[in-house]
């Protein structure tokens, strides 16, 4: 055990395991507060279809050679959110039907993109990496974590200010609507946030896993709790202690960064669901 300390107290000694911590507990924080509005609206799938996006604009910057890829990725993505909202109000196309199609074609797309116009003599090894998380969370500069924490910043800030809308919008958007509230505008807040939290959360988990990061923890913590307060701390709280216990692992037992995250959120899901289970009977 002495000797399982000595090393973890080695590794944070290097600025790249400290950032990698920095940037994954700060996108595990707000990933996990926008979930339970997701879950609670059933609008899950959003954080795939959005994030198939960003490997689309990913793919796209990587053709124009940008050196820095948010240019593209971050506008393309929230550009993306805007259009599915509205596109899955439409009639003709149902939400579940829209997320799919853009889902769809985008990662087509920018596979398709990444193999004409191919820079790297490892195309297999950089779709993998981009699609499921690898090391580079391990090789962020430190611009990329100043980046990572304004935005979070920003999305932490707007989440409080509209705390209040955002629960009124996520239970009942008609009696919102009566009540004067903009729902409509709010439902765009949400899938901006959404886009924002998708692009900084691609480098630790990868496009693949984004998901599972929104929303393993929101139903983990709805298997305890059933207030909205309740859930939504008890979620942000299990996402930073999920995130930090995945990177940590990784980085001892050399896992992949993403996998492992998910991995750790898998087993806190079965843990609360047993604790459901014995807190429902009455045990």
């Amino acid at each position: 055990m002495d000797n399982l300390f000595e090393k973890i107290i080695f590794y944070f000694q290097f600025p790249f395991v400290q950032y990698a911590f920095i940037v994954g507990i700060l996108i595990a924080l707000c990933s996990s507060l926008l979930g339970v509005t997701l879950v609670l609206k059933r609008f899950s799938f959003i954080g795939d279809g959005l994030s198939h996006v960003a490997f689309g604009a990913l793919a796209v910057s990587g053709v124009l050679r940008l050196t820095n890829d948010m240019l593209v990725v971050l506008p393309v993505t929230i550009l993306s959110a805007v259009l599915l909202l509205s596109t899955g109000k439409n009639a003709k196309i149902k939400g579940d039907a829209a997320i799919a199609m853009i889902s769809v074609g985008a990662l087509a797309i920018g596979y398709l993109l990444m193999n004409i116009f191919s820079t790297s003599s490892n195309l297999s090894g950089d779709v993998c990496s981009t699609l499921f998380g690898s090391t580079s969370i391990l090789s962020l500069s430190k611009a990329e974590v100043w980046l990572c924490i304004i935005l979070s910043i920003v999305v932490l800030l707007v989440y409080i200010l509209f705390y209040n809308k955002i629960f009124s919008v996520t239970f009942d958007e008609n009696f919102a609507r009566a009540t004067g509230i903009k729902a409509g505008a709010y439902n765009l807040l949400i899938a901006v946030i959404i886009a924002v939290i998708i692009v900084l959360a691609m480098n630790l988990v990868g496009s693949l896993l984004i998901s599972a990061l929104v929303i393993f923890p929101a139903l983990s913590s709805m298997r305890v709790f059933k207030s909205f307060r309740s859930v939504t701390v008890c979620s942000a709280c299990l996402s930073v202690t999920c995130a930090s216990l995945g990177i940590l692992v990784s980085i001892l037992a050399g896992t992949p960064v993403g996998s492992t995250i998910v991995a750790v959120d898998i087993f806190a899901f079965i843990v609360f669901y047993f604790i459901g289970l014995i807190k429902k009977v009455g045990i």
